[in-house]
Parts: C-alpha cells; sequence; structure tokens
C-alpha cells in the first residue's frame, strides 16, 4: 500500500478559500489517493514467472553435413583378378571377407577345350618351325638356302615361340592356380565353381586390408560445401561411440543412380569392416553469432523462432533467425540485447511485458 500523504496547506484551513472548496477539493484528493494507492497494490500483486537464466555471448558453431554410407574398400586400392584366357573355374580358395597373405592360392583355372586346342596348334607351330630351321642351316651349309631364307626362318620360330609363350602364361597349357599379389582382403568374388569364363572376365576383387573408405552420397546443394580435408564424425550403426576421420574426396559429378554427390571419407585402421554402415558428420564451416542452448529457441504460432530476455524484471520476445545448430547449441542473429540474459526454463509461460523473478541460481552456458 502507498505511504499515507500529507493534504495540501491549501486543504488545511488557509485563508483565502471558501470553506466549502476546500471540502470539495479535500474529496477530491482522497479519491485520487485511493486511485493511487489501488494501482500501486495492483502492479505489486501482478502475476510474473520464476525462470532460470544464461547470459548471451558471441562466438562460432561449425556448420555440418550429416549422411549415411557404407564402408567399402578404396576404389585406388582395388585389384581385380581377371581371367587371362578362356577357362574353366576348376577351385575356389578363398571366402568373402577373408584376409589373406601375401602368395596365398586365390583360385584355380583349368582351359577349355578350345584353349587346349589352341595350345596344341602353338605347340606344334613351334615342333614345325625348329625343324624348319635347322633344314635351311643345312641347306645354307651346302649354298642349296640363302641368307635371307635363314632370316625368315629364324623368324618364324621366334614368332611360334613368343605364341606358345603366351598360351603357356596364360594357362593353356594346364591348370593355373591364381595367387594374392599382396597381403589383401578379399572384399568381391565373382566366379563360382565349374562357371565357365572368357578372357578378361573379372574372378576375384583385393584391398589391402586397411585402404578402407565410407563412401556416402551429399544433396549437390550441401556437397558444395564440403572440400577433401574437412574433418568427419563417424558413426557406426548401433555405436554411441564416434570415430575422427576426414574427407578424402569430394565427387564432382552427381551420381544419376540416385542424385547424389558421392563423397569418399577415410576409415582408422582396424575400426571398421567391409559393408558396415555408419553416419559421417562432415564439419564444412563456421558460423558466427550468439550461442545460446538448443532449448532457449522457441517458435511461436507463426512458426517463427524466438527467445525471451529479461530486461528491468520484465520479459522480451525477440524473433530470431536460426543460423545454424550443432551439439546441442544454435546460433541466433536477431534485434538482441547483448547484456539482457536469455531465459531457459520457464520461457514458454511468458507473455511480452510479464514480470520475471530470477531463480538464485543463474545457468552458466559453455
Amino acid at each position: 500500500m502507498a505511504k499515507a500523504m500529507r493534504p495540501p496547506d491549501y486543504l488545511l484551513g488557509q485563508r483565502g478559500i471558501e470553506p466549502g472548496h476546500r471540502i470539495i477539493s479535500y474529496l477530491l484528493y482522497t479519491v485520487l489517493l485511493t486511485a493511487l494507492a489501488g494501482t500501486a497494490w495492483a502492479a505489486e500483486q501482478a502475476p510474473s514467472v520464476l525462470v532460470t537464466t544464461t547470459n548471451l555471448q558471441r562466438g562460432q558453431l561449425p556448420r555440418t553435413v550429416s549422411a549415411y554410407g557404407t564402408v567399402e574398400a578404396d576404389p585406388s586400392a582395388k585389384r581385380a583378378i581377371m581371367a587371362t584366357a578362356s577357362a574353366t573355374v576348376a577351385q575356389i580358395y578363398v571366402r568373402l571377407g577373408q584376409i589373406v597373405d601375401k602368395g596365398a592360392p586365390l583360385l584355380q583355372m583349368v582351359p577349355n577345350p578350345q584353349t587346349q586346342a589352341d595350345y596344341a596348334r602353338a605347340r606344334s607351330a613351334l615342333s614345325a618351325a625348329n625343324a624348319q630351321l635347322q633344314h635351311t642351316r643345312e641347306l645354307l651349309s651346302q649354298y642349296l638356302a640363302t641368307k635371307q631364307q635363314l632370316v625368315d626362318a629364324e623368324k618364324a620360330q621366334s614368332d611360334a615361340r613368343v605364341a606358345l609363350d603366351a598360351f603357356q602364361s596364360q594357362g593353356a597349357g594346364g591348370a593355373k592356380i591364381f595367387t594374392a599379389p599382396f597381403r589383401a582382403t578379399v572384399t568381391k568374388i565373382d566366379a563360382n565353381t565349374g562357371m565357365l569364363v572368357p578372357e578378361g572376365a573379372a574372378l576375384l576383387e583385393l584391398a589391402p586390408p586397411g585402404a578402407l573408405v565410407l563412401k556416402v552420397g551429399i544433396v549437390p546443394s550441401e556437397a558444395n560445401a564440403i572440400a577433401a580435408g574437412n574433418p568427419v564424425k563417424i558413426k557406426p550403426l548401433g555405436s554411441s561411440s564416434n570415430l575422427s576421420s576426414h574427407v578424402l574426396l569430394r565427387g564432382a559429378v552427381v551420381n544419376p543412380g540416385d542424385g547424389l554427390v558421392p563423397v569418399e571419407v577415410a576409415i582408422p585402421s582396424n575400426t571398421l569392416l567391409p559393408g558396415e554402415t555408419a553416419t559421417a558428420t562432415i564439419s564444412t564451416n563456421s558460423v558466427s553469432g550468439f550461442i545460446v542452448p538448443h532449448t532457449a529457441v522457441l517458435i511461436n504460432d507463426h512458426g517463427q523462432a524466438y527467445v525471451v530476455q529479461v530486461s528491468h524484471g520484465k520479459a522480451v520476445l525477440v524473433t530470431v533467425q536460426v543460423l545454424n545448430e550443432a551439439g546441442g547449441k544454435s546460433v541466433i542473429a536477431g534485434k538482441l540485447d547483448p547484456k539482457a540474459p536469455v531465459v531457459l526454463s520457464g520461457a514458454r509461460q511468458l507473455q511480452y511485458g510479464m514480470n520475471v523473478r530470477l531463480s538464485s541460481t543463474q545457468q552458466r552456458f559453455h
């Protein structure tokens, strides 16, 4: 209640004021005091909300792009084992995902009937060329052949030997066992036992055990901000921990199959397996502004983001733009008072101009 005030002197009997006028003025003064006291009482009894706040601070947060992907062998490290001749797959000694040492047997191929026939003809051709060369030398010694004929016979013998060596290197002379050229993981098997394959057909695919990448697809509008070397957090499916890595390659074309830009992320050694699924969160650049906890940002009935600040004990609702979000924090911009705290808990109960009571413990935001 407002403190009682002493009436003005002219109402207390000063000369020059008619008694009747003094009575009327005194009554009006009493009414005015009552109204003022009622207003003060109403202000004291106005509803207020107890809130917790945090100081507004400037800073920056990294902009991130997230996508799902699958662990695959690094394309630049893959080695395809291909059929060197038309042949039949006799034995396969490895399994998908198996790690093999250098020189370990991978599969056995045997030549098909046509290849065997070609090989036999090549052997016969070399035998005939050897005999012809020997006969030409004898004739030359008897002056019954020319030196040019000897040169031609030597060339025919050389060509026949090269042809036979080629068939032998392809395994046409019998069963051929393919071995691992380096310590590797078998990442793909394209052949089956008993399969007849043509020359050049893919049989197996190998990759060094540590040469793995996480291959993800990014929408073109977000891919432009990604570059090789950008830091990445990898979270395997079903895991609660993250792996630190970086971008190896950002593609420059859109995959027609899914409309996404391919991005390859390095895999730390001995962490993930081929075929495993994981999420990649790529940090591209930083966004500056006022940083607040994500929970401090509210959405009004019109779909606009806003925060509540406290100024002179009153709630002030400020419309903001959310520039970026990461790690439970938001970067916002708007007509904010840098010195006014931001309401964390209790903000949804506040309307513009409402009285605010601050909690005795203010939260610190880092």
